[in-house]
């Protein structure tokens, strides 16, 4: 008897943990606590492993495809292990009820009889005869049929909100290059003439950051999803639209600077709570030598852009980044994004497009060459 009632006591406790594991990471719509899930802590341990592995044993060529195949076997090993565990719960009250079927399973037929009752196949060489283990096989039924809905609608809510993500990143490599760059966002329309759009750019970057912030947090698995283009990354999108922002506050010498102000107060709200929700590490760090603005500062100028006075845009620029810097960089290391300017790993990254013109169209200097 005291044999029984330990599996039927530890099968309840699987059963109602991966329950909350799946309404937690599945039906809540917001943030859940990483310590209550199994599922957060194998996304990131399996993460820590993966990102190791790919930066120790394969070669720079392959190694974002390799990091961008974690994301679609983490998806198959969640589902693999929610249905796993539901089998092995139901296996162990069944084992612990085993009085009630005919024949009598031993634990492995437990487990099987769970699993065809789960997934609803029903061979019936095992059956319930006792009321209980009857209710429980329905039970189990009941939640085979409940966790592929459930599913279904997850898989189908990931991949919407994926694409959406990466169809604003793309469009906004458009306008910032490849990798973005906030500097050559605001460069890019001047030089067009288009300083209204920049601001009607940032305001559709507002919609953006908050439908990542609240899809990201909530489904912690779009984090691990990597762009399919080269040289791109929402958390380098993220970057170059706070650089921007904090451009335009800073050292842009415009009148109107609310959407910047906006977009950067959303921004720094956005790598705050996902620096507290994954345990990132804070900083006061401006990410951004003197001379590195400088260089942003003499190719804004010569684009045509009324510019604040160097010192004073300095020190300025300084405040406003230092209160992101940090985090952001603590993110696109986590991810291990493709390096951008001002964001991630800086050594590796090229120079980008230089302006030319060309004797038969003078305009022409004032559009990047990726643009004509």
């Amino acid at each position: 008897m005291m044999t029984q009632a330990v599996f039927l006591v530890v099968g309840v406790m699987i059963v109602s943990s991966t329950f909350s594991d799946v309404f937690q990471s599945v039906i809540v719509p917001r943030p859940a606590r990483r310590r209550l899930r199994a599922s957060a802590f194998i996304a990131r341990g399996g993460w820590s492993g993966w990102r190791w592995f790919g930066h120790t044993a394969i070669s720079n060529e392959m190694r974002e495809d390799f990091l961008g195949t974690f994301a679609p076997l983490l998806l198959i090993v969640l589902l693999v292990f929610w249905v796993g565990s539901l089998i092995l719960g139901y296996g162990c009250i069944f084992y612990g009820l085993r009085a009630g079927l005919k024949p009598v399973p031993d634990f492995g037929a437990a487990i099987y009889f769970a699993g065809t009752s789960l997934l609803t196949v029903g061979f019936g060489d095992i059956v319930p005869v006792s009321p209980l283990t009857r209710y429980l096989s329905i039970a189990a039924g009941a939640s085979g049929f409940g966790i592929v809905a459930i599913l279904t609608t997850f898989l189908f809510s990931i991949f919407g909100a994926y694409q959406s993500r990466e169809a604003y990143v793309v469009a906004l490599c458009n306008r910032a290059g490849a990798p973005p760059s906030g500097v050559e966002l605001i460069e890019v329309h001047s030089r067009m003439q288009s300083i209204d759009g920049l601001t009607v750019t940032l305001r559709e970057a507002q919609n953006w950051m908050a439908a990542v912030l609240e899809t990201h947090l909530a489904y912690p698995v779009l984090n691990y999803f990597r762009s399919t283009h080269d040289d791109i990354s929402w958390v380098g999108a993220l970057g170059a639209l706070l650089d921007a922002s904090t451009i335009v506050i800073t050292t842009v010498d415009i009148p109107n600077k609310a959407e910047a102000k906006f977009v950067n107060r959303l921004g720094r709200h956005f790598v705050n709570d996902f620096a507290h929700h994954f345990g990132l590490a804070d900083g006061a760090e401006v990410g951004v030598e003197r001379i590195e603005f400088d260089v942003a500062y003499d190719r804004l100028h010569a684009a045509g852009i009324p510019m604040v006075e160097r010192g004073k845009a300095w020190f300025h620029f300084m405040d406003v980044r230092s209160t992101y810097a940090s985090r952001l960089n603590e993110m696109a290391q986590f991810w291990r994004i493709p390096p951008a300017q001002w964001v991630g790993d800086r050594s590796l990254i090229g120079h980008h497009p230089p302006m030319r013109a060309t004797s038969r169209d003078p305009e022409a200097a004032a559009v990047p060459l990726e643009l004509r």
